[in-house]
């Protein structure tokens, strides 16, 4: 079956233009940049008018916790996928700090079964290493696993690898991407009694950057890059959140680098001034910090230090996060609005549109070096979404798909509205509507 988006203003490598494409079955069968050849329209079943509208790759979100198995009360890859679609998100790379963590081979393949029956968009799943499994570790096939996930600070779910051998031998011998959480325990245990001290037990949420400090950032990222220089590893460290982080990365071309770096969209859109109102919605790890250190890093993004923009979507519950400062756990929910967020950014002069298409589709597929996705280019999989630039909306609890029922860009005005996205072809998201029975694929990666 043919579709033929046409019309569309079409972002893609670097560049803007006027153009229709026609999709064949799950592929890109045709580009035209120059108008539509006499009887192209003939031959398609379905045509998608675009006329005003931005065509763009479907974003690939490289670091999501979709909470399955074991905490789906927050969310699910049923819940998550769905709302990822919604937002422009055609494929995800999910975390293993589940219960159980994903931790075996077994676990592994569980998931990637799950997914199959139930996710729209496309998928891949972390393998997750800790202090004693790099048996199971060294068995990841690179082909098919996104990478290997490293806490190097501790976060949702207690996964943190601090044994210093495990650590070499991991960077040492590791058969994929190795993907780090970086934040250095020993200094966030001495911010912590010292903050918990000067507050008499009741620590404010804006304390979070003070205790997941800069410095306890600064000392694990600067470990993990020592140790992948060392062992030549091919290195991805999460959630860069620092002024001082940005002196690790080099620009550069994102395939050319065996370490890259990731922000996430709440770094770039949140400062701690955000806490007074937002509170324990925006308490994430790493901490969300200070002005400063947000522009250092859309600098970077901007200077391409920084390679890719993701999410970090990690939904916890509004009850679990109405508590007190140790009992809030960290992460929220992005998948939904990550898009539109970057998009708003770039209306306000922050990047251009292709800087954003370029870091949210382009750079996560050179990364990873994923089969045929990221681009619109003939041959390749349809993934594909059109926005409505002039269609604005706000943030509603009536309007949010996640599981959890909130988001932290609640009443949130977007200039942008996520319209079609279409997976392998098929149209999974229109106008609000989700389409049941279609199911995106695993992820394969050229190796």
């Amino acid at each position: 079956m043919k579709t033929l988006i046409k019309d569309a203003t079409i972002i893609n490598e670097g560049l803007s233009f006027k153009g229709s494409v026609l999709i064949n079955g799950s592929t890109i069968e045709k580009i035209f940049p120059y108008g539509l050849p006499e009887n192209i329209e003939a031959e398609a079943k379905n045509i998608v008018d675009a006329a005003g509208h931005y065509l763009i790759p479907g974003v690939i979100d490289d670091q999501v916790h979709f909470r399955e198995p074991g905490l789906t009360h927050k969310g699910d890859i049923a819940s998550g996928s769905r709302a990822a679609v919604a937002g422009g998100i055609t494929s995800f790379m999910e975390m293993p700090n589940t219960n159980p963590p994903t931790i075996t081979q077994e676990l592994l393949e569980e998931k990637y079964a799950r997914a199959a029956e139930v996710s729209p968009a496309n998928y891949s799943f972390y393998m997750g290493a800790t202090n004693n499994n790099l048996d199971e570790v060294l068995k990841t096939d690179p082909k098919n696993v996104c990478g290997i996930k490293v806490f190097m600070g501790s976060s949702t779910g207690n996964m943190l690898v601090d044994n210093e051998d495990t650590l070499s031998e991991l960077f040492k011998n590791a058969p994929t991407l190795v993907a780090t959480h970086c934040e250095d325990e020993t200094t966030i245990k001495a911010n912590s009694e010292r903050i918990n001290k000067k507050y008499g037990g009741q620590i404010p949420i804006s304390a979070h950057s003070r205790i997941r400090s800069a410095e306890a950032c600064y000392l694990s990222s600067s470990k993990a890059v020592r140790l992948a220089t060392k062992y030549g590893t091919r290195l991805h460290v999460l959630h860069l959140s620092t002024q001082k982080e940005m002196e690790l990365f080099t620009p550069g071309n994102v395939e050319d680098k065996k370490i890259t770096a990731e922000v996430c969209v709440h770094h770039l859109w949140f400062d701690d001034r955000a806490y007074i109102e937002k509170g324990a919605l925006i308490k994430w790890n790493p901490a969300i910090k200070s002005v400063k250190d947000r522009v250092a890093l859309l600098e970077a993004l901007l200077e391409n230090k920084i390679d890719v923009i993701a999410t970090d979507h990690a939904p916890h519950t509004l009850e679990e996060k109405n508590n007190s400062y140790f009992n809030t756990p960290s992460g929220g929910p992005l998948v939904q609005h990550s898009l539109v967020a970057m998009l708003e950014l770039s209306r306000r002069g922050f990047l251009t549109i292709e800087k954003v298409v370029d870091k949210m589709c382009h750079a996560p597929a050179k990364l990873f070096r994923i089969n045929k996705r990221g681009f619109i280019r003939e041959g390749y999989f349809a993934d594909v979404v059109l926005i409505n630039p002039n269609k604005s909306w706000t943030v509603t609890k009536e309007n949010i798909l996640y599981k959890c029922g909130w988001s932290p860009f609640e009443k949130e005005v977007f200039s942008n509205t996520v319209t079609h996205t279409f997976v392998n072809g098929n149209l999974v998201f229109t106008d609000g509507n989700i389409e049941r029975g279609i199911y995106g694929k695993r992820l394969e990666f050229n190796i």
